[in-house]
């Protein structure tokens, strides 16, 4: 992979983009993790203004010490870079104050706390007339669907969205991402108890990387990606692919558009 290629693919589309919308730059929220780390770069990388924001809801210090140890090193590597930190635990402490118990699973309120930040990062983007840059890979946004549908999914582009999580582990080395960043197993940082994405999952990102190589292989009925469509699977494959496509089914309706009820001409004249 040629990874310096895409990086400056990369950095020439958001600077086209931003610069054909005529907004200012970019507002990202950095987790600690991978993904917002090497968008929030390459956002950089622009020279326009960018917000990297930190915003934990009882977050792991782990996590938090990743995020401000990034953001740090952004605006120490590019002038352009502004961090900013909202503490949202307290917020977060009002929205379960007005929801009935009832309702409040743990799924929901994870989802919330995806949303709680959605809500802040576009307050931001808003008040600077900036674009909201999403952070989400390809596996996640158009594989398993595993990110919040108004919530981590809620921007306005998706630089790394054609990326597998391993492709950007090799931005990540070439851009010098901090290794800390670089060794964090991947994680949502929607749960309390630090939970990891593989762990949700069921699967490793390199094995559903393999599930979707796979079966676009078999769907196009001719060898793709890594892996020939004639290589017979073992029963861990049988697994992943029996989780990949649980999980495809499930998260489907974020991946496509919203379904319009088109009403026909003979019932509106």
């Amino acid at each position: 992979m040629k990874t310096q290629g895409i990086i400056n693919h990369i950095v020439n589309w958001l600077t086209t983009y931003v610069e054909s919308s005529e907004l200012n730059g970019f507002v990202i929220g950095v987790s600690g993790g991978i993904d917002s780390a090497v968008t929030s770069c390459l956002c950089a990388k622009t020279g326009k203004p960018v917000i990297a924001m930190n915003m934990p809801i009882y977050q792991a210090k782990d996590q938090v010490s990743r995020s401000c140890d990034h953001i740090d090193w952004l605006k120490k590597k590019f002038d352009n870079v502004t961090g900013v930190d909202v503490e949202l635990s307290f917020v977060f402490d009002g929205i379960k104050k007005c929801f009935p118990t009832d309702i409040q699973d743990d799924l929901t309120m994870a989802n919330t706390r995806s949303r709680l930040r959605m809500l802040t990062l576009y307050a931001y983007a808003s008040h600077h007339k900036m674009l909201v840059a999403g952070t989400g890979n390809k596996v996640e946004d158009f594989g398993v669907g595993f990110y919040t549908k108004y919530g981590d999914g809620g921007v306005d582009l998706s630089p790394i969205a054609d990326l597998m999580k391993t492709q950007v582990y090799a931005l990540g080395r070439d851009l010098s991402i901090i290794e800390p960043i670089l060794k964090a197993a991947p994680t949502d940082g929607l749960w309390e108890d630090e939970r990891t994405d593989e762990s949700q999952i069921g699967a490793t990102y390199a094995e559903l990387e393999w599930a979707m190589d796979y079966l676009a292989a078999n769907a196009d009925s001719r060898p793709h990606g890594r892996l020939p469509v004639s290589l017979p699977v073992n029963e861990r494959q049988k697994q992943v692919l029996t989780i990949y496509n649980g999980f495809h089914k499930a998260n489907k309706h974020k991946m496509e558009p919203i379904p319009v009820c088109i009403i026909p001409d003979r019932l509106k004249t």
